[in-house]
């Protein structure tokens, strides 16, 4: 089923590339995006998305475009609905002098059906970025807020300087992994990526060479696999693991065994990452700087992605292949 995304508009590559984990993209403007997706529900895993749409066409970013694409449609209803429109990009707005209040009532005049702008059953979005304009049905909206009620100040656990919810769960969903498939977090901490990916049905691992954070996740966690370990020598079979989804230390102040340097860390680290992956499998690191040079010596880099934390801190996201 062809799939349309309102996307948001935290990071300008991740939510688009998290994406893959449930279709195939075929198309992306600035906060939105369209996919073929086997099965529309899986969408609900995201993390980034704020509205997942039955895609019903496109057209140019301007209303006369617009009345043609609505009168070939020819759409009727019989339950109440109402039609929202959504301008992403300035430059859409300079190429047209027309207002969101215009589209929407153009969808409110062109769908045969009664129209209920306060708890309508049926929504109609146009959504206006950069040179095109895209049109669905809400299928559904993503509960955000569900990420928020998981925010780490609220764990049986806390240390400083975790990663959020949301973060880590677009960070799983980069993996492509799904329900049943090995994930391993070798730097698991506190457990954030490990609780994301157990509410996705994962068989997951953690391990760490600090005790404290080995119970501490135990208390966070409810049916991971937890051990203390040193990340460049796991006690893991080789090419046991669908997935790696971790957080590199930031600073050389943390517990690390048999690593006298980050540079040493990065490498022992990657080399048993991939000896542990099977074959075909994804590597999803986060840094503190750009480790790419060290990271392709390892293995395929596939993305590269920023987030900017704070005036002091811009992670590196990398999609690592196997």
């Amino acid at each position: 089923m062809k799939l349309l995304f309102e996307l948001s508009g935290e990071n300008p590559t991740l939510p688009c590339a998290e994406l893959e984990c449930i279709g195939n993209v075929i198309d992306s403007r600035s906060q939105v995006a369209v996919a073929e997706c086997p099965h529309p529900g899986d969408a609900r895993r995201l993390a980034m998305t704020h509205v997942v749409l039955e895609y019903l066409g496109e057209c140019l970013p301007d209303i006369t475009s617009f009345r043609h694409l609505l009168s070939d449609l020819s759409l009727s209803t019989d339950q109440p609905f109402a039609g929202r429109a959504k301008m992403v990009h300035e430059g859409c707005q300079e190429r047209n002098p027309c207002s969101q209040r215009e589209f929407e009532q153009l969808i409110g005049t062109m769908i045969t059906g009664p129209v209920c702008l306060n708890n309508p059953a049926v929504e109609y979005r146009a959504i206006l970025s950069k040179d095109r304009c895209y049109f669905g049905r809400v299928l559904f909206r993503i509960d955000r807020g569900a990420y928020d009620g998981r925010n780490p100040g609220r764990r049986e656990f806390f240390h400083p300087g975790v990663m959020m919810p949301r973060m880590a769960r677009t960070l799983v969903n980069l993996s492509l992994c799904g329900a049943g498939s090995v994930l391993l977090d070798p730097f698991c901490g506190t457990g954030g990526i490990l609780i994301e990916a157990e509410m996705l049905s994962m068989e997951v691992m953690g391990s760490d060479f600090d005790p404290l954070m080995i119970q501490g996740c135990a208390g966070n966690t409810k049916k991971s696999s937890l051990l203390i370990a040193d990340t460049t020598r796991l006690p893991v079979r080789n090419q046991t693991v669908d997935a790696v989804v971790t957080d590199f230390p930031y600073g050389q102040s943390v517990c690390i065994k048999k690593a006298d340097t980050m540079e040493r860390l990065y490498h022992d680290a990657l080399d048993e990452m991939r000896r542990v992956l099977k074959p075909g499998s994804r590597a999803v690191v986060v840094t503190h700087r750009d480790i790419s040079s060290i990271a392709v010596q390892h293995m395929t880099l596939l993305q590269h992605h920023t987030q900017r934390v704070h005036k002091s801190l811009t992670r590196h996201i990398l999609v690592l292949g196997t």
